[in-house]
């Protein structure tokens, strides 16, 4: 019992180390290649036919035996299925085709924002996004707390992962070090400054600056200009906004009601003037 426990023990771990060549295999055998993609081609039978191939701006690969072979628009293994229908049709009773790609040139990852070298990266086999922010040089001292991976399926929906630059740098969470695919755009975007105006009864009147990355509310604002005066009438604070359709807009908040958790603490926005008036009584 103990020899075959420590058989299925040893088996299971060789599965796990298998899980992720079979992942990365899977992952390639979906993705249809296009120009100035590079493939490796391994047939058992015939050795003369190794080796790696770029494909050409006609859609097409150049082999010894056979010449040219079209294969955009096919994944990894309908180039295997291709090639190795023409192989037994001409030269051998069986071949063993394997394709593998090894860089997705076609369809580059792009890489934006705060990094210290923006632009398009050719990768090859599996990546993920820390070996993407690598290869771009890594962050930009400016770089913000929020990293955005945009992508496009073949449907031609696209989804867009929110991602925390502290939990993938400072705290090192693999859940977020996500799979890079090809054609995915990575935008990080620098920190800028916000300014809030914050006008009237508070102790230190005028602009205030806020970083970007910062949630700014109505509390924050006014904590920031040192509080209220003794005279403010803090039941009917305005908040004057400039809306999309370039037309004023106006709100009000209480601020007893926003203490007190009755009404929720109002998100600000760049420029808005937050105006504290003199109570009466």
């Amino acid at each position: 019992m103990k020899r075959i426990g420590a058989f299925l023990a040893c088996a299971f771990l060789a599965l796990l180390a298998a899980a992720p060549a079979v992942a990365q295999e899977a992952d390639s055998q979906e993705y249809r290649l296009g120009p100035k993609d590079l493939i490796e081609i391994k047939v058992l039978e015939l050795t003369e036919m190794n080796g790696e191939r770029r494909v050409g701006d006609d859609g097409s690969i150049d082999l010894p035996l056979v010449g040219k072979v079209p294969v955009a628009g096919l994944t990894a293994s309908e180039v295997g299925d291709r090639l190795q229908a023409v192989l037994t049709a001409k030269y051998v009773n069986r071949a063993n085709v394997t394709v593998v790609i090894k860089d997705y040139a076609n369809k580059p990852v792009s890489i934006i924002g705060a990094v210290q070298r923006p632009g398009s990266l050719s990768i090859a086999g599996k990546w993920d996004l820390l070996q993407a922010i690598s290869a771009a040089g890594g962050l930009r001292p400016d770089a913000g707390r929020k990293i955005y991976v945009l992508r496009r399926g073949d449907n031609g929906l696209s989804d867009r992962l929110e991602i925390d630059r502290d939990e993938l740098f400072i705290r090192s969470s693999e859940r977020w070090n996500v799979t890079i695919y090809p054609s995915d755009v990575v935008n990080i975007p620098p920190r800028t400054p916000v300014k809030i105006f914050c006008l009237g009864e508070v102790r230190s009147p005028g602009a205030l600056e806020f970083d970007s990355d910062d949630r700014i509310t109505l509390l924050s604002a006014i904590a920031k200009a040192g509080g209220f005066t003794s005279r403010a009438a803090k039941g009917s604070i305005r908040i004057k906004r400039r809306g999309p359709d370039r037309k004023d807009m106006e709100l009000t908040a209480d601020y007893g009601r926003i203490v007190s958790g009755k009404d929720p603490d109002p998100d600000l926005m760049a420029d808005d003037v937050v105006i504290v008036k003199e109570s009466f009584f």
